[in-house]
């Protein structure tokens, strides 16, 4: 018999298999980038969008062709219906200085907090019309907002967001409080302030069959306020929804804006991501902040992402720099120097069922390809490869 005809099937089905592979080989790339658009007018970045023709938008889209996640978060993304198609239509489906175009098959925008009006006097200056007395600070609905883009199908049914979710509902919240020690906000308003700055999402992505949760959020800046500290409590209140979130003993009291109550099913694969607005070492924030997430028996924080260029920047840059106690390779975010300095507040953390196959901050050093492409932004794009 000549056994040539059974060749050519066998050697198809092993080329099938390198190829599609499955969820417990293939990599998958997870990141989080704040895109700073530093806009300050309604209807701007649509119109930047539109155009095809942005120097800036240029730049982030080719991060992200240089870097290929499969899976990202661009914080300070303003909201606006239709953006998200006109950014993958007019930069990311288009070559960026010769490099190879990224599609993303979904995408997910919603509503946030930021330049919503309270009608409330957030700041106790009489007003209630400030970008401050708005539920998060900002000076027109949807500014600096969130876009997720995923080239894997995003759960919409089972989404769940945090927008309305109030402060005081959070047991043990930390209410800033004067130097008298009299609460900042009358109890009429503290009853109503909601405690996400944007919003919280959880993003349930399908992924060859299986489901990894992509919880993300951008907490308010820490500085800006008094020494009530209020928007370093708040920060410090909205790192912890995800640290009780994902905690079946802390997580009962949570209830979504669709009204279901708890938090993520136990055993559940999940990536905490997003500009977090906390360094584990420096800054001006509340100490305990970001170990919320760092020291959480749910999470695998063991892959510390980190760059040449952070170290470089540091070094040349110098300042406060050079009085910081962490590592500057590990700085995500370029701040001024005389007062913040360069710090690590973008994380990508995964769940503890996720295996690490690597971890970066896009941050190359000068001579490196790409260095001049990092000024677009005061931050660094942040990336996590895993296995599932």
């Amino acid at each position: 018999m000549n056994p040539k005809p059974l060749i050519f099937p066998f050697i198809l089905v092993l080329l099938l298999s390198s190829c599609t592979g499955n969820a417990a080989t293939q990599k998958i790339r997870i990141a989080t980038f704040n895109v700073a658009m530093g806009l300050e007018t309604e209807g701007e970045l649509s119109i930047r969008l539109a155009a095809g023709d942005d120097a800036a938008l240029a730049k982030v889209a080719e991060i992200l062709q240089r870097v290929r996640p499969d899976v990202v978060l661009l914080n300070e993304f303003d909201y606006s219906p239709g953006s998200a198609d006109l950014l993958r239509k007019n930069y990311l489906e288009k070559s960026q200085s010769g490099l190879e175009i990224i599609s993303y098959q979904a995408a997910f925008m919603a509503a946030v907090n930021t330049g919503v009006k309270s009608g409330l006097d957030f700041n106790n200056n009489g007003r209630t019309d400030d970008p401050e007395d708005a539920w998060g600070f900002g000076k027109f609905p949807g500014q600096y907002g969130m876009l997720v883009l995923s080239r894997f199908p995003i759960d919409r049914s089972n989404m769940r967001s945090f927008r309305h979710f109030q402060w005081a509902d959070m047991p043990g919240a930390l209410q800033p409080v004067k130097e008298n020690g009299k609460s900042y906000y009358p109890q009429e308003i503290w009853r109503k302030i909601r405690l996400s700055s944007k919003n919280h999402w959880d993003l349930p992505l399908e992924i060859e069959g299986s489901v990894i949760h992509f919880l993300v959020s951008h907490p308010t800046p820490t500085v800006f306020d008094g020494p009530e500290d209020r928007n370093g409590r708040r920060n410090h209140d909205e790192i912890r929804i995800w640290s009780d979130y994902i905690s079946a003993e802390s997580s009962a009291y949570l209830v979504d804006d669709a009204g279901q109550w708890g938090g993520i099913e136990p055993g559940a694969a999940f990536v905490i991501a997003g500009d977090l607005n906390a360094d584990p070492a420096d800054g001006d924030w509340m100490v305990n902040s970001i170990s919320q997430l760092l020291h959480n028996d749910e999470i695998n924080a063991s892959c510390v992402p980190n760059s040449a260029g952070g170290t470089e920047t540091s070094i040349s840059q110098a300042g406060i720099n050079l009085k910081h106690q962490g590592d500057p390779a590990t700085d995500t975010a370029d701040f001024n120097d005389e007062f913040a300095g360069n710090l690590r507040v973008d994380y990508v953390l995964p769940s503890n069922g996720l295996k690490i196959l690597g971890c970066g901050v896009y941050w190359p050093a000068a001579g490196e390809t790409g260095h001049e492409l990092v000024k677009v932004s005061d931050h660094r794009l942040v990336w996590l490869d895993i296995s599932y």
